[in-house]
């Protein structure tokens, strides 16, 4: 196997037929598992045609919302696993009965004996708490210590901060201290609801449409503790805004905990009436700010010491991938762990931890290295000056030796680092056929077996074409 990464190798995998579990496991990493689990998790894979796929979903209501909130960021996903797709369609399936295990999970869960509300009947059981985001495994540093002690306050005295309200931007621990309130809370015998927004409107809608909102009500307002995930996607809806806003009052009047997360500010909610932006900005409002650099570092060794305790092989970060994952990669934690995963899985593929280089190809989307930036001009560029050799050279029908190997170089890398078909290089190359395009890359790739100098230009203009960094030239 070649031990050197070849993003073409990627490509190539992805290339083939479409693996729905991938999109769907990536429809959650990007989009998250609340919108995921409400709306996503739904769709089901049914036909793929030469540039379109057909989708199912059980009801016009889930369609709609679907194809009016997400579908642009579906098919952004669809494509890093099949660039050929461009349409998606959805066809509308009703699910006729129940499965005998969801029967069984149903009759669980209303015998079970904890103390959590539930809707009875033909309301949804729904319980999002997630026994592994607990305050113990909480990782703590400067930007979250604040939104950390004062979700520990909450405990000590319920209602007396009321509401809380936690902001940050995504993946940054909101659902993570929620969850860990949530359980604390539990164990103390309180009877906790822990919902997202979209959830709650979901079942709003569908009690109006069952003509069950008296049961609607009692669900909510029977509770001491109610916790409600990104706020923020009940903009808009005036009918459900209201009758949250009664919901939120007969909760304060009973002395229950109202405990919030949104991806702003209160003042900062866009179409949310101002009275219950009021009630928000009334109540303890506490923001995580982006994890700082220790933080960042933290986290990375966190994750390598849980994927340790997973896998029967040891793995071992270099101190420069980590120091470079926390230098590079600010935005959020769940960008710093999705990062370390992807180089396992690399590792995984490719039976080999990658260096430096590779690391950097890995994570390209990440580091916000999009492809407008690298243009095929650029890549002619920069090789031409790596080689010594003018561009009107490289792009000539001369065959030289010294002008061959350049221009097989550009090619290649244009091939790596940009989406442009075979027929679009060759355009880009004096009009060559797309044949010269693959014979180009497919030499390049055997010399990179081979020969060690031809591994380091190889890398060396990565770095300069991504990064643009300064490198000596042959």
């Amino acid at each position: 196997m070649n031990n050197t990464f070849s993003k073409n190798n990627l490509d190539n995998l992805k290339s083939n037929s479409l693996n729905w579990n991938l999109v769907q496991m990536e429809m959650k990493n990007k989009l998250g598992p609340e919108i995921y689990e409400s709306w996503l998790k739904k769709i089901d894979f049914l036909e793929e045609f030469n540039n379109y796929l057909i989708l199912s979903v059980p009801t016009r209501f889930i369609r709609d919302w679907i194809t009016s909130r997400y579908l642009d960021q579906i098919l952004k996903i669809i494509k890093i696993y099949k660039k050929d797709i461009i349409r998606i369609e959805f066809k509308i399936i009703e699910a006729k009965s129940k499965s005998e295990f969801e029967k069984n999970q149903s009759a669980k869960f209303i015998q079970d004996k904890e103390n959590i509300s539930f809707i009875k009947d033909s309301f949804l059981q729904y319980n999002r708490i997630d026994p592994n985001k607990r305050f113990e495994n909480f990782i703590l540093g400067r930007s979250n210590k604040l939104a950390y002690e004062a979700s520990l306050k909450t405990m000590e005295n319920v209602s007396h901060y009321n509401p809380f309200y936690i902001y940050a931007g995504v993946g940054m621990g909101k659902t993570h201290l929620l969850n860990s309130i949530g359980l604390e809370f539990k164990k103390i015998n309180k009877k906790v609801m822990f919902i997202s927004a979209e959830r709650f409107m979901y079942q709003f809608v569908k009690s109006i449409k069952s003509n069950e909102m008296v049961k609607f009500k009692e669900y909510f307002r029977n509770t001491d503790i109610l916790l409600i995930d990104d706020i923020q996607f009940m903009n808009g809806k005036e009918a459900m805004q209201e009758e949250f806003f009664h919901t939120f009052n007969a909760l304060i009047d009973k002395g229950s905990q109202i405990i919030v997360s949104a991806d702003r500010a209160p003042n900062k909610l866009s179409r949310i009436q101002e009275r219950i932006k009021s009630r928000f900005s009334g109540g303890l409002v506490v923001d995580i700010q982006k994890p700082e650099y220790e933080l960042r570092k933290k986290i990375i060794k966190k994750k390598i010491e849980e994927l340790n305790d997973f896998y029967s092989e040891e793995i071992k970060f270099s101190d420069d991938i980590q120091d470079f994952i926390s230098t590079e990669i600010t935005a959020s934690v769940r960008e710093i762990i999705g990062a370390v995963n992807r180089i396992i899985s690399f590792s995984k593929v490719y039976k080999k931890l990658p260096n430096l280089s590779e690391t950097k190809i890995v994570l390209k989307d990440l580091l916000n290295l999009t492809e407008n930036k690298v243009t095929i001009d650029l890549i002619q560029t920069l090789v031409c000056k790596f080689f010594k050799i003018s561009k009107n050279e490289m792009l000539s029908s001369r065959r030289s030796r010294y002008l061959v190997r350049p221009r097989q170089t550009a090619i290649y890398l244009t091939k790596i680092l940009t989406s442009k078909s075979l027929p679009e290089i060759g355009r880009e190359f004096s009009n060559r056929d797309h044949t010269t395009i693959i014979h180009s890359v497919k030499t390049i790739e055997r010399l990179k077996e081979i020969d060690p100098q031809m591994v380091e230009n190889i890398n060396k203009l990565k770095n300069q074409i991504l990064y643009n960094e300064k490198q000596n030239e042959i």
